[in-house]
C-alpha cells in the first residue's frame, strides 16, 4: 500500500508540474489582451477597435506580413488606415505600428502588397528588396457620377 501512495503522489506531482509549465508557457507567449472571452484565438485580430479587409499578405525573410484596413480610434467605421502585423507561423502575431495613415489625398482603402525581388519599381536601396503597397485612396465626401 505504501508504494501505491508514493506512486500516486509522484504522478500527481508530475501532473501539477506539467500544468504549471503549460500555464507559464501560455503567459509567456499570449498577452492578457489575447485571452479575452470573445476574442478569436485562431484568426488574427488587432489589439483594439475596428478592422476590415486583409489587404496584403506577403512572405519575406522568414515572416508573413499582414496588412489590413483598420480604424484604430473607434470600434465603428472611420478614416481608414492600414494596420500591420507579422507572424512566423500564421497563428501567433506581433502587432506593428500603423503602416499607412490617411492623408490629404484621402483614406487608405483596398489594395495589396508585394516584395519587389526583381527591382522593377526602381525603389530598392542597397541589397534589400522593397515591399510595395498598392492601394485605393478614398476622399470622403466625393460621390461618383452616373
Amino acid at each position: 500500500m505504501k508504494n501505491y501512495k508514493i506512486y500516486t503522489l509522484r504522478h500527481i506531482s508530475l501532473l501539477l508540474l506539467f500544468a504549471v509549465y503549460l500555464l507559464a508557457c501560455q503567459n509567456a507567449t499570449t498577452s492578457r489582451l489575447y485571452r479575452e472571452q470573445y476574442r478569436p484565438q485562431f484568426h488574427f485580430s488587432p489589439p483594439s477597435n475596428w478592422m476590415n479587409d486583409p489587404n496584403g499578405l506577403v512572405y519575406y525573410d522568414g515572416e508573413y506580413h499582414l496588412f489590413y484596413q483598420h480604424y484604430p480610434d473607434s470600434t465603428i467605421w472611420g478614416p481608414m488606415h492600414w494596420g500591420h502585423a507579422v507572424s512566423e507561423d500564421l497563428v501567433h502575431w506581433k502587432n506593428l505600428p500603423i503602416a499607412l495613415y490617411p492623408d490629404s489625398l484621402g483614406y487608405i482603402f483596398s489594395g495589396s502588397s508585394i516584395i519587389d525581388h526583381l527591382h522593377t519599381s526602381g525603389l530598392q536601396l542597397g541589397n534589400t528588396p522593397p515591399m510595395i503597397a498598392i492601394f485605393t485612396y478614398h476622399k470622403d465626401g466625393i460621390q461618383a457620377r452616373a
